[in-house]
């Protein structure tokens, strides 16, 4: 089928003069009023009163609360929730090689963890091999390295992929690695329809907070589209994307600018895909979200259940989406790794805690708990071990699982909910205003910066407490294991790959690349020979060379 691509996406994005927000519209960062203000506001601008009553929620709760598992999801989206099934234990694992990240699979697995998600390190997520000079002393650092199918094979060594679930932090080239994975579970005898799993493939969020991009946002849209067309006819179990919030908030923005910002991309997302051709209960039931785990655990829990409701009155409203599972958020949650502290980093055991509460309180599908030493270094086993133990301990211990969405019907938790989704909604009308989030990024990048900055003066002014940080504070320093990656391990990584890179048909190769590059130029589908290509043993870089070579870079300047 002929494609259209996205309505403009495809012209260069550059972070300009920021649009100014109506002085009607409602708040959505917290004013710097230092620590002497008696009012208790969020981070979102939202002051909280002394006392909440029955008059403080809106009329028709019921109807806008609906059952838990029906329209319009606020209670969660399913009728049982965890009473019939915990979510899954899912933590946030890679580093140095791939020998390495499969040791602290199997470690998680063995200690119990229900799912897994894997961590790259940069040079993969910029789809660059481990030998380019620009990546020298960044191998393995940040995650793992992942040059081939060579190494995803040695990852999931002694890994049925049949019988686990994988999360991929991966945006730019997520094609690249959802490919290597069914590959993998092709030579495990594992048929693609039985794998399941996740792909981030979130390269909004990419240009606004995090920086990881490759291609401009024309090339990068049609990327992420045709993954949501080929998985729906090959790999039907796969979460296409996973629209993030996360990055956002970790980048400074506030919960309300979270869940604004974070379906605003959604909605573009969504109009994109049927824009190219695809109908919207055919990609919409594998939508995923990703969100952050913030510390005030009464606004997350609002946060959550807001953003469920909004996304699908969005879906069935303005996209007509029939099918229930096109009008749910179904999210992962990962607890902040921006409220880490790396003084008395122990107390993060504690703030980890309460934000996981916050996440299963809200209706989590899945969650990574972080690891208390994170804000030093890559988590150790001990820590990974205590950080899957909180969950297990929430689950099983709190009582949060008992009930069905246990904070429903408490006036505080009704009205920051309707105040969350009011002020969020007033986000995404001036996106759509100003021509939807590709073409408005200076304006949400612009927004999320001066949420960060409200929030470094509110904690300098001490408004902002962070135990241990800037109050409580001790002159001792606590003796705290870190982990350290080999520096031998990137020379190792180097050296699999020159071999590897010797030990192919050459011709076979050039050829299933040129194949790429014609796909590239026309309007096919390009996964089909980005397979073509891995299955023949290109590497990353290779791959994705050639469609920088195609489409160009992206740049900010």
């Amino acid at each position: 089928m002929p494609r259209a691509a996205p309505p403009d996406s495809s012209r260069p994005v550059s972070f300009g003069t920021p649009v100014a927000v109506s002085k009607d519209t409602k708040p959505t960062i917290a004013p710097v009023v230092g620590p002497d203000d008696p009012r208790r506001i969020t981070d979102s601008g939202i002051e909280i009163e002394r006392l909440y009553t029955e008059e403080d929620v809106a009329e028709n709760l019921d109807e806008r609360l609906g059952e838990p598992g029906e329209y319009p999801f606020t209670r969660g989206v399913h009728p049982e929730m965890y009473r019939s099934r915990m979510w899954t234990m899912r933590q946030y694992a890679g580093y140095a090689t791939a020998t390495e990240t499969n040791a602290r699979f199997r470690y998680l697995l063995d200690h119990n963890a229900t799912g897994l998600s894997m961590a790259f390190d940069l040079p993969t997520q910029l789809g660059r091999d481990s030998d380019d000079p620009l990546c020298l002393g960044e191998v393995g650092r940040t995650g793992v390295a992942i040059d081939s199918i060579d190494d995803m094979r040695r990852v999931f060594d002694g890994i049925p992929l049949d019988e686990v679930t994988t999360s991929m932090t991966i945006n730019a080239p997520a094609a690249v690695l959802l490919l290597m994975y069914e590959l993998v579970g092709e030579e495990q005898g594992v048929p693609a329809e039985k794998l399941g799993g996740t792909t981030q493939n979130d390269i909004l969020k990419e240009y606004i907070a995090r920086g990881n991009f490759i291609y401009p946002p024309g090339p990068a849209m049609r990327l992420t589209t045709d993954l949501f067309a080929y998985t729906r006819e090959r790999i039907p179990r796969w979460n296409t994307i996973s629209i993030s919030g996360y990055h956002m908030r970790e980048k400074g923005c506030s919960a309300v600018q979270e869940v604004g910002f974070t379906i605003a991309n959604g909605i573009a997302y969504v109009q994109a895909a049927i824009d190219a051709g695809l109908k919207v209960d055919e990609f919409a039931p594998r939508l995923a979200f990703f969100f952050n785990g913030h510390n005030n655990v009464f606004q997350e829990v609002a946060k959550f259940r807001a953003a469920r409701r909004m996304w699908a009155k969005i879906m069935r409203e303005r996209f007509g989406a029939e099918n229930p599972k096109s009008q749910m958020i179904r999210f992962h949650t990962q607890t902040g790794g921006v409220t880490l502290a790396a003084q008395q980093p122990e107390n993060n055991i504690v703030r980890v805690a309460l934000q996981g509460f916050a996440a299963v309180c809200g209706g989590t599908q899945s969650l990574h708990t972080n690891g208390f030493d994170e804000a030093l270094a890559l988590p150790t086993e001990r820590a990974a071990r205590i950080a899957l133990r909180t969950q297990q301990i929430i689950g099983h211990e709190s009582g949060a699982t008992d009930t069905v969405d246990p904070f429903a019907g408490s006036f505080f938790v009704e009205s920051l909910t309707d105040e969350i989704e009011e002020r969020a909604q007033g986000l995404i009308d001036k996106v759509e205003e100003l021509g939807g989030s590709v073409e408005c990024i200076p304006f949400i990048r612009a927004e999320v910066e001066e949420s960060a900055w409200s929030y470094e003066e509110r904690y300098k002014q001490k408004q902002d407490v962070v135990v241990g940080v800037n109050e409580f504070v001790t002159d001792q320093i606590d003796d705290v294991e870190i982990l350290r990656v080999d520096p031998k391990s990137e020379q190792e990584q180097l050296d699999r790959l020159k071999a590897y890179k010797a030990d192919r048909d050459h011709e076979e190769l050039a050829a299933k690349l040129e194949e790429l590059r014609a796909v590239c130029q026309g309007d096919g589908n390009l996964l089909h020979p980005i397979r073509d290509a891995l299955s023949a043993d290109a590497t990353i870089g290779e791959v994705c060379g050639v469609m920088r070579e195609e489409f160009g870079e992206y740049s900010e300047a």
